[in-house]
């Protein structure tokens, strides 16, 4: 089709049609003015046919071109192919997008399309109902217009959005919603909305329950230590039940020690709004810290405290002090006696670090990243030995998370272990 429509078999055609005019003007004897009206005929017809051309483009309500003829043929055949070509296309495009809504629409969360300028371009049903949108007669206004929290115009002024945040629902302040701020494509935003009432109802009763559990069992247990201590004192040192006694006096503590720790993690989770402008002399607690590492190694260990001098930091002191215990008595613990543990605190350059390395058993690669976790125990047997609860490093773990720092653990068996944590620069105050 190509071919019909190429410029020498149209140069061709034309050389051919001003033939027959100079052949006209040859027997008229009038040559020269029979190819000008030649030409100025064949200047009319393509003015018409680019008269036709305009019309449609403009006026005709038609979907397909006119008939061409002649050169005008191969314009007009062309123009009917490129709009099949793009019907297809948009037909396409068309399904694609309908997939893309449906997919949308079917997504567990209220998702809403953005611009660059946060002005809305599209929204699921969901959002519909958790935000309040009405659509279409949304479209185009600025999200910040329509939720109009003081937190999350923060949030959008910050531009930080590798964290979610949690706010209130615009429709009803019962409801809290997760919400998720991600870019894609040319500079476009997806925003996610999640609605975390339930979750967050289910993890206050579970704080909740432990709280209440673990100060319910204190009265109990201290009860019952009371009477194992008044029950050993009255039995001989040969009786037969002097043993059976000492266990269960051990297991006694054992509990009592684990109740008082999840104690301790229920008021570092319920602690969320600490006060970091408080300042923490670390010289004095890394004294304290080592008073009662030196009791709790009873000469069995070797000790090595390495501190720089004027070295503090902002934060809660009673939970920062009781990550840094957790870290020294598990190292102490898991470490064979005759070991060496050796505590750091020192000037690193993103922030002040403190570190507890052991010559301990050490940890397999495949425990490490579940260590932090309530009442995880690399060995159950291990654990039972050395008074593990297995509570203590999910203490150090939000402990720390209050302090925008976390957890670095490194370990290699039959080695020993490597427990760390950076405080961030702006907390850390030198000199």
């Amino acid at each position: 089709m190509f071919r019909a429509y190429s410029g020498s078999r149209l140069l061709l055609r034309l050389v051919g049609i001003l033939l027959i005019f100079a052949i006209i003007g040859m027997i008229i004897n009038q040559v020269y003015m029979s190819i000008i009206v030649g030409c100025i005929a064949l200047l009319g017809w393509h003015y018409r046919q680019i008269t036709r051309l305009n019309y449609w483009l403009w006026k005709d309500r038609k979907l397909t071109p006119p008939q061409g003829t002649g050169s005008w043929e191969g314009i007009f055949n062309g123009i009917y192919r490129l709009q099949g070509k793009n019907r297809r296309r948009v037909g396409q495009l068309a399904s694609i997008l309908g997939r893309f809504r449906q997919g949308a629409e079917a997504l567990p969360d209220a998702a809403v399309v953005l611009d660059s300028e946060l002005n809305i371009l599209w929204c699921n049903k969901l959002a519909q109902l958790l935000l309040g949108f009405v659509w279409p007669q949304d479209s185009g206004q600025r999200i910040d217009n329509l939720i109009r929290h003081p937190d999350f115009s923060a949030y959008l002024k910050s531009g930080k959005f590798n964290e979610p945040l949690e706010l209130p629902s615009p429709l009803s302040d019962q409801r809290l919603l997760e919400i998720r701020l991600m870019s894609y494509g040319d500079r476009q935003m997806l925003l996610i909305a999640r609605d975390i009432t339930r979750i967050n109802q289910l993890e206050g009763m579970r704080k909740e329950f432990v709280a209440n559990v673990s100060h319910e069992l204190k009265t109990p247990l201290t009860v019952l230590q009371g009477y194992l201590e008044i029950m050993q004192s009255m039995e001989e040192p040969d009786s037969m039940n002097h043993k059976p006694l000492k266990l269960m006096q051990q297991q006694t503590r054992r509990m009592q020690s684990m109740v008082e720790q999840l104690l301790v993690l229920s008021r570092i989770e319920d602690g969320a709004d600490i006060d970091l402008e408080k300042t923490i002399n670390m010289q004095v607690m890394l004294d304290i810290l080592k008073d009662e590492a030196s009791a709790l190694a009873m000469d069995q260990y070797q000790l090595e405290f390495i501190c720089e001098d004027n070295l503090n930091c902002h934060g809660n002191e009673v939970q920062l002090r009781s990550a840094c215990t957790n870290l020294i008595s598990n190292a102490i613990r898991y470490t064979e006696p005759g070991g060496k543990i050796t505590i750091r605190w020192e000037l690193v350059p993103s922030g002040a670090k403190f570190c507890v390395t052991d010559t301990g058993l050490g940890i397999a690669p495949h425990h490490i990243s579940r260590l932090t976790e309530r009442f995880y125990r690399v060995d159950n047997a291990r654990s039972s030995k050395t008074g593990g609860s297995g509570l203590g490093l999910a203490i150090v773990k939000h402990a720390l998370n209050h302090h925008y720092s976390e957890l670095h653990i490194t370990s290699e068996l039959e080695k020993g272990s490597c427990f760390s944590f950076i405080i961030p620069a702006h907390l850390v105050i030198k000199g």
